[in-house]
């Protein structure tokens, strides 16, 4: 409805530049918000802001409006042009309307006019009055825009990339050929691991490829990222937008600081929400004389929801495979991501079979309270499993207080001595560190902790098991049993760690005879081994 704005007396307050443009324009018609038969803001000094490829917006003064009627909440948006807004609930009577007013507080240079001027939704808003007539239609902004670069590139290509660094790379350089004076561009995209807050994706002009960096969830305690702007926007108070340039730049944390006197002359930190609401960041940074013109940003702006839908399937393909591995293990994760979802889908596979169990598990849960068991099961856990994955293992399931793992044996690449030999040095590391473990114990007067291992080779099968609406992805077949049977005996015979005669074969230096052994459940009687004398 541009005659909004040209039909009284208007002035020009400030086009930023043509292309993506951001106009604000003061208006003497009367313009009145109406929710609920109540007047919610009524004035003549409002002012129109016209953005490329938007509707007008109307901006009342504060003054003119019934700030009585809002309630602030937490919500908050970033604007590249226009800084953070904040938002405030509408409520007359028992009818509200969630967010629908929104405010810049502490606005960029750019649009020091909206400071203490307030917008509505047009859609929560029951009836717009100008000059004491309705209009019923939201006004459109008929201003000439030139196309977006970025679309073509956002519908054609952008879906080709298959991984996030790939996202990464593409995006960096489609906005370089269209003249986007990008020096470094980094992309922090939240992951769900047990073990790393996120990653963070960074290209930046000349290198090679695009540098991979895993945050992890001590670095949010860390003081170099509580002092950077990036805490400030996964916490949700917007963004962050500084000019590095001139005599007296906003310098207010230590990584500008760092970015100027590399040469950066403007730094952009936006969020970029996810549909489940996760706070992600896009970072821009430029080295170029002015830094980031409108058009730059304004361009980016408009397709960064789009854009950051196609991060999201890829940051949900990464947080799938880790919830999979984090909780199936490291293969079998890759297998069922891979599409061995089916009951019965699996493989047969030759492998060193490793079972660990507990000692007097049952007095400890009796006498320990819930916290300090659950405590001490981690301490076990850490200690033994922790083993078996640092020397190449895969733990397949924790089966109360035991552990089930193989170490995988694939001719030629891994032959079965290599994968004895590896199972038994998780072995021993494994009672070192409970030997740790028990020092700290001793110290708090806590009960230490003991354990058994039986290890065997064998041929198992690999796969999905369980009912059609519940499946396990395990490993089944007698070896398992046989290494159960095996860790049985170490409380007998007074050993932490036995293997079987198929396994000793394999590491005949490392391992020591105890003889002929009845195992329950097996027919024959078994050769038993011990750890070589150390």
């Amino acid at each position: 409805m541009p005659r909004l704005v040209e039909a009284g007396a208007t002035e020009s307050r400030g086009e930023l530049r043509s292309g993506y443009r951001v106009v604000l324009e003061s208006t003497d018609r009367r313009i009145q918000a109406m929710f609920q038969g109540q007047t919610i803001a009524d004035s003549s000094h409002v002012l129109v802001m016209q953005e490329t490829r938007l509707p007008p917006i109307f901006y009342f003064p504060r003054g003119d409006v019934s700030m009585e009627l809002l309630a602030k909440t937490d919500h908050s948006t970033h604007c590249p042009f226009k800084g953070d807004a904040s938002y405030w609930t509408l409520n007359v009577g028992e009818a509200s309307a969630e967010n629908a007013a929104w405010s810049y507080e502490d606005p960029y240079d750019e649009a020091l006019d909206v400071k203490d001027y307030v917008a509505f939704n047009w859609n929560d808003i029951d009836a717009w009055m100008v000059d004491d007539r309705q209009i019923v239609d939201q006004p459109r902004n008929d201003a000439p825009a030139k196309a977006n670069p970025f679309v073509d590139w956002l519908v054609q290509r952008a879906w080709q990339a298959k991984t996030l660094p790939e996202a990464v790379q593409q995006v960096a350089e489609v906005l370089v050929e269209n003249g986007f004076p990008l020096w470094r561009l980094r992309l922090i995209i939240r992951t769900l691991n047990p073990q790393l807050f996120g990653m963070a994706y960074t290209w930046q002009r000349g290198a090679d490829d695009i540098t991979e960096f895993q945050i992890s969830h001590e670095t949010l305690q860390s003081e170099e990222y509580l002092n950077n702007p990036f805490a400030l926007i996964i916490n949700g108070q917007g963004g962050v937008r500084r000019r590095l340039e001139g005599s007296d730049p906003q310098l207010d944390f230590p990584v500008l600081e760092d970015l100027r006197k590399e040469g950066a002359t403007d730094y952009v930190a936006m969020p970029l929400r996810f549909s489940d609401g996760l706070i992600n960041i896009i970072n821009l940074v430029s080295d170029a004389p002015g830094g980031f013109s409108t058009d730059d940003l304004g361009l980016l702006y408009e397709i960064l929801p789009n854009f950051g839908r196609q991060l999201e399937t890829h940051a949900q393909r990464v947080s799938a495979l880790t919830l999979l591995q984090t909780y199936l293990g490291r293969n079998a994760g890759e297998r069922v991501m891979s599409g061995l979802v089916r009951r019965g889908d699996g493989e047969e596979l030759h492998a060193v079979i490793w079972f660990s169990d507990l000692r007097n598990s049952t007095s400890l849960a009796e006498t320990l309270s819930r916290d300090d068991y659950l405590a001490m099961l981690n301490q076990y856990f850490d200690s033994v499993a922790g083993a078996v994955i640092e020397h190449g293992g895969e733990v397949l399931k924790f089966i109360g207080d035991a552990v089930l793992a193989i170490f995988a044996i694939n001719e030629p690449d891994n032959p079965p001595a290599e994968a004895c030999k590896r199972a038994l040095s998780a072995a021993r590391n494994a009672r070192e560190r409970i030997n740790f473990v028990n020092q700290e114990r001793e110290a708090q007067k806590k009960p230490p902790l003991a354990f058994g291992t039986g290890l065997h080779c064998g041929s198992i099968t690999y796969g999905n098991v369980g009912t059609t609406k519940r499946l396990d992805f395990t490993v089944i077949g007698s070896a398992v049993n046989e290494a159960s049977r095996i860790e049985g005996l170490c409380k007998t015979l007074g050993e932490t760690v036995l293997t079987s005669s198929e396994f000793a074969q394999n590491v005949p230096d490392e391992l020591r005879s105890l003889g002929q052994h009845s195992l329950r459940g097996v027919r024959d009687e078994e050769e038993i081994f011990a750890l070589a004398a150390e």
